[in-house]
């Protein structure tokens, strides 16, 4: 009797203390809070000012580094690559790396890929490289009179060319103003240049961009290839600085006046839900050469920790989603690479000493004079193996040599193939926060 009462005694505190353990692992398995993905803060006039898709880098460089070796198919990149943010939503990172996960070699390269399409309509070359190559990102270039609704449909026909299982493209453009303002006609307002909206209150020059952007936004546009964050040293220099000055595309002398001017721009692309990509870093507005038209642009000024470089740290501390690199070159900075093919640009610089997270975009590094002295097959791989992480293509008929040359470097080298992984993985982390990928 006192055993039987002992063993029920004792099968009671075990179910107890059973019934506090489930309790506990129930209050503590719960799946942890995620904040919200963070929102970051973004030419080709005639006659040809360094468009925001294209600019150049020198011939004093004999050869960008970066070329590949051997290797074997990628496979999803690990946490924490160089070229990709850390996750800020789960969600969003979760959906991505599910959407990698399911992409071919060509697909993933694709998505680290930007090529231009007419504004006028996609022609025959844009929608081979768009559909048949898998590139996922467009560039909408040239110039276009027909008003919102009718670019639109082009805009939307293009897209649907780049869709690709699911995951929608990046639409941009060139939209400054002045000079280079690609969308015209009804619905659209025509811009000033950049040293006009300098003269006006940053307050008032943000709610005019969110008003551009809106229109842009309407069209079908997502990501817009401004502001400008080059400083042109004075107004007298500025004729003789053929990429920004000459233009009218700076917004001030100062980086005081770049700076709060330029943000003002990109915060009001932001609030109308395009993305700017803030321009050309490190700079240029000291040189005298346009980079689209000319070989041998040197910078042979600017170093490391330039006070003309405070601009774009503003911009990346205020958020901004995209930064687009310059094809200068800049001895005092990497005496051996061209802006978009240096390490030490890229990697050190814009990652590390400015501490960006977003996608860097190259200039245009297909018809840009600058970079010709480069097998087109080879400028797409340099890029990518210096840190960038969207390669920009304002040529379609020169797109799939370079798509080709980073395919086959993908499939000579793990380390390459890493690399273009991690790009990818970061697009679709930026496409799958802005709602472009289908669940």
């Amino acid at each position: 009797m006192a055993w039987r009462a002992r063993h029920w005694w004792g099968i009671g505190v075990a179910a107890a203390v059973l019934a506090v353990v489930v309790v506990l692992a129930l209050t503590f398995s719960s799946p942890p809070r995620t904040t919200p993905a963070a929102t970051s803060v973004s030419t080709a006039p005639t006659p040809a000012p360094a468009s925001a898709t294209r600019t150049s880098s020198p011939a004093t460089p004999s050869r960008p580094r970066g070329t590949a070796t051997s290797g074997t198919t990628p496979v999803p990149p690990p946490p924490g690559s160089a070229t990709q943010a850390p996750p800020s939503n789960a969600p969003t990172t979760d959906l991505a790396r599910q959407k990698l996960a399911a992409m071919t070699l060509g697909q993933r390269v694709g998505q680290a890929f930007m090529v231009s399409s007419p504004v006028t309509g996609a022609d025959a070359q844009s929608v081979h490289v768009l559909a048949d190559l898998h590139v996922g990102n467009v560039f909408l270039k040239g110039r276009s009179t027909a008003g919102v609704d009718a670019i639109a449909a082009v805009v939307s026909d293009a897209a649907g060319h780049a869709l690709e299982d699911g995951v929608r493209p990046f639409v941009a453009t060139d939209q400054e103003g002045g000079f280079v303002q690609i969308m015209r006609g009804p619905g659209f307002d025509t811009m000033p240049q950049a040293i006009e909206q300098g003269q006006l209150a940053p307050a008032s020059l943000q709610a005019d961009a969110k008003r551009w952007g809106q229109q842009l936004a309407a069209a079908g546009v997502n990501v817009n290839l401004a502001p400008v964050l080059d400083t042109v040293p004075g107004a007298a220099f500025a004729p003789r600085n053929a990429p920004i000055g000459a233009f009218g595309r700076e917004y001030g002398y100062t980086p005081a006046a770049v700076s709060s001017h330029g943000l003002a721009f990109a915060r009001g692309m932001l609030a109308a839900g395009v993305e700017p990509a803030v321009k050309h870093f490190p700079g240029l507005g000291r040189v005298t050469g346009n980079t689209d038209v000319t070989a041998g642009v040197t910078d042979s000024v600017t170093v490391r920790n330039d006070p003309y470089v405070a601009p774009f740290r503003d911009a990346v501390s205020a958020g901004v989603p995209w930064l687009m690199v310059s094809n200068a070159y800049y001895p005092k900075i990497d005496t051996q690479d061209l802006g978009p093919f240096s390490h030490v640009i890229i990697q050190g610089m814009v990652r590390g000493d400015l501490g960006f997270k977003g996608i860097i975009v190259s200039d245009d590094i297909c018809d840009a004079r600058q970079v010709a002295a480069v097998p087109a097959a080879q400028r797409g791989v340099d890029f990518i193996n210096a840190g960038g992480t969207m390669v920009l293509c304002t040529n379609q008929s020169v797109a799939p040599a370079m798509y080709q040359g980073m395919v086959a470097a993908a499939q000579g080298s793990p380390a390459f193939a890493r690399r273009i992984d991690a790009a990818a993985l970061l697009v679709l982390e930026a496409k799958a926060a802005r709602g472009l990928i289908a669940g």
